[in-house]
C-alpha cells in the first residue's frame, strides 16, 4: 500500500501508539522520515530508532516514557502540507508553547530543529511541532 503523505502518516502512527501506551510503534520508512526520527530522538521525546530493509524500508521508533509511564510526546501537528506549504525565515521561527515544544524544519542544511536553526541562523519549511 502507498502513502500518499509518510510524514503524515509518521505522526498519526506516533500519536495512535502514545494513546494507546505502545512501546515500539513501526511505520514505512523513508529518508525524511528517518531524518525526522533522528531530530526526535536528539531532542529526547524518543528514545530510539532503527531503519531496516533494502527494498522496503521499515522505520521502528521506540518511544519515550517517564516513571510514572506519561509520554514524553504529550502532542504532534503537520504544519506545512502537500496542499499548503509553510515556510519561514529564522526571524519568523515559532516557539512551540513558550519554547516547551519544537519545531522541525527542513533546510538547505537538512532536516533539524527550530533550536538548531536558529543557532545556524537558517530558514526553512516547517514540517511539524512536537510538544
Amino acid at each position: 500500500m502507498s502513502v500518499g503523505d509518510p510524514l503524515s502518516d509518521m505522526l498519526t502512527r506516533i500519536r495512535n501508539a502514545v494513546a494507546t501506551g505502545r512501546e515500539q510503534v513501526s511505520m514505512p520508512g523513508s529518508k525524511m522520515t528517518a531524518e525526522v526520527a533522528r531530530v526526535m530522538k536528539s531532542e529526547g521525546f524518543i528514545r530510539d530508532y532503527l531503519l531496516t530493509g533494502d527494498l522496503k524500508k521499515t522505520l521502528t521508533l521506540t518511544l519515550r516514557y517517564d516513571d510514572s509511564l506519561e509520554p514524553a510526546i504529550r502532542g504532534l501537528k503537520r504544519v506545512s502540507k502537500s496542499g499548503l506549504r509553510r515556510y519561514c525565515s529564522v526571524e519568523g521561527l515559532p516557539r512551540v508553547l513558550g519554547g516547551l515544544g519544537i519545531a522541525i524544519l527542513s533546510t538547505s542544511a537538512g532536516v533539524m530543529s527550530d533550536k538548531e536553526a536558529k543557532a545556524k541562523h537558517t530558514g526553512g519549511e516547517i514540517l511539524c511541532t512536537i510538544w
